[in-house]
């Protein structure tokens, strides 16, 4: 979804070729992974964070062209909106002084970006959805102005009929509204964790990575309130599913933005096969390459955005590889959350992907989906059911099972010992204290009663570079 496209439009015919090229590359992608073809090196890390721009008045600012511009970065590249751009991570080897490192690559671009933002009459914030946020924001002249995403809005309205899109959520408070286009998908910001395993590991790696969404995402929230509602305290789940629906009402599985329809067997390349035969193409572009670049398939998969996903990368050598995309976490509060979060997160799925009993066969996968929902909606307080069968609320989960697992995983990987030590006492006093960035806001909001307030202590904080259970309210 990256590239830029240059159709003005699409014929019967474009997706006739698209789709011939993407069964084709889909065959020959199953037969690679039969063969031994894809890399089994050593685990690689790597990040996308977006964010958002806003001006003095702390609403969002359509000035990304401008900004990229000034920029001139390669890992500073445009988002949906032109109030949103998205950061990314140099992938580092999982070894030594690896999350230090992104760390530090992180924050320096993110200082680089206030410096450039401050240019612009504007600020930088990461946070999953903006509490300042109004729906005339999310309007067609905020899109950015790159034809992939026209494109795919027309496609998407096309696949409904021309039918608005539907917005009805039930939480804390509810909400409901209908939207002419895909442009709600802009209210909604993440820190995306990549994770490059050994192909031989790749199923294993993503069912372990299914069965920590909920308690990552218990662990992560920071996304409470929409159009000045409270709603679930990871908002951004609902927002996005429902903003991008062009399934057919009967499958409901087959949504475009979904949690999966189940584990991944032994063969992992099976969900680029149900890719092809579930999901429409939406921008038929024909790319010139090899079958073996997958070119065709991975702008398929792009398309198609499960919380988890598995993705087809090359490394220098050429070589293809499976790595995996978690993304169910926001973005912010804070530089040091979001690398905790990650390290949580390779921790714990390193050690769970290694034991000897697959845990996704103690973990059905409809308990990991329900799980999923549950932390999005409820948070820490989420009932979670693990693999003793047993319900237990998603705080004492983490603390008691999950925490040691990812320390233990985080140790397995040979990483630096202070490194380990740093992130993971952010992880622990986050649970100790009970505060995420979503019970931050919340809980600001009930005292101030006041977005704007809440939004400008909420950018400070972040400047400071503070953990949130460390920020004030």
């Amino acid at each position: 979804m990256g590239q830029e496209i240059g159709n003005n439009g699409f014929t019967a015919d474009d997706f006739a070729r698209f789709s011939q090229r993407l069964a084709l590359e889909t065959r020959h992608a199953q037969d690679a992974y039969v063969r031994g073809d894809f890399a089994n090196t050593d685990l690689v890390a790597g990040f996308e964070l977006e964010a958002w721009l806003i001006d003095e008045k702390l609403f969002p600012v359509p000035r990304n062209v401008s900004f990229l511009a000034r920029m001139a970065n390669p890992l500073v590249v445009p988002e949906l909106s032109r109030f949103n751009v998205e950061l990314n991570g140099t992938p580092q080897p999982l070894v030594g002084p690896a999350l230090s490192l992104l760390e530090n690559e992180l924050v320096a671009t993110w200082q680089e970006c206030l410096r450039v933002a401050a240019l612009e009459d504007a600020a930088l914030i990461a946070i999953g959805t903006l509490p300042t946020i109004r729906e005339a924001d999310l309007s067609l002249a905020s899109m950015s102005p790159y034809r992939r995403y026209a494109m795919l809005n027309e496609q998407i309205l096309l696949l409904r009929g021309g039918r608005p899109l539907t917005l009805d959520i039930a939480g804390i408070e509810n909400l409901s509204t209908t939207h002419a286009d895909v442009m709600l998908e802009a209210a909604t910001t993440s820190f995306q964790v990549h994770l490059q395993t050994p192909a031989s590991e790749a199923a294993r790696t993503y069912n372990a990575s299914l069965m920590l969404a909920a308690p990552l995402l218990a662990l992560s929230a920071n996304s409470p309130f929409l159009f000045e509602r409270a709603l679930w305290h990871e908002t951004r789940v609902p927002l996005f599913e429902q903003a991008v629906d062009c399934c057919d009402p009967g499958h409901p599985q087959h949504r475009r933005v979904t949690f999966g329809s189940g584990y991944l067997g032994a063969d992992p390349t099976a969900c680029f096969a149900e890719n092809l035969a579930n999901y429409a193409v939406l921008l038929p572009v024909e790319i010139p390459g090899p079958v073996e670049s997958y070119a065709h398939l991975r702008l398929h998969n792009g398309t198609i955005w499960r919380w988890n996903r598995l993705l087809i990368g090359f490394d220098d050598q050429g070589l293809p590889h499976l790595r995996v995309e978690q993304r169910v976490m926001p973005a912010g509060p804070s530089i040091i959350d979001m690398i905790a979060n990650a390290a949580f997160y390779y921790g714990a799925v390193r050690r769970l992907a290694r034991q000897d009993l697959p845990p996704e066969s103690q973990l059905p996968f409809p308990i990991a989906q329900d799980n999923f929902y549950r932390a999005a909606r409820d948070g820490f307080n989420a009932q979670l059911r693990w693999l003793n069968g047993r319900r237990m609320p998603a705080c004492e989960l983490l603390e008691q099972l999950l925490l040691p697992l990812a320390r233990a995983g985080l140790e397995q990987l040979d990483l630096a010992a202070a490194d380990i030590q740093r992130y993971l006492e952010v992880i622990a006093g986050r649970l100790r204290s009970r505060r995420n960035g979503a019970v931050w806001q919340l809980a600001h909001y009930r005292k101030h009663h006041d977005f704007f307030r809440l939004t400008a202590d909420y950018l400070d904080h972040q400047r400071h570079l503070m953990p949130v259970h460390e920020w004030p309210i």
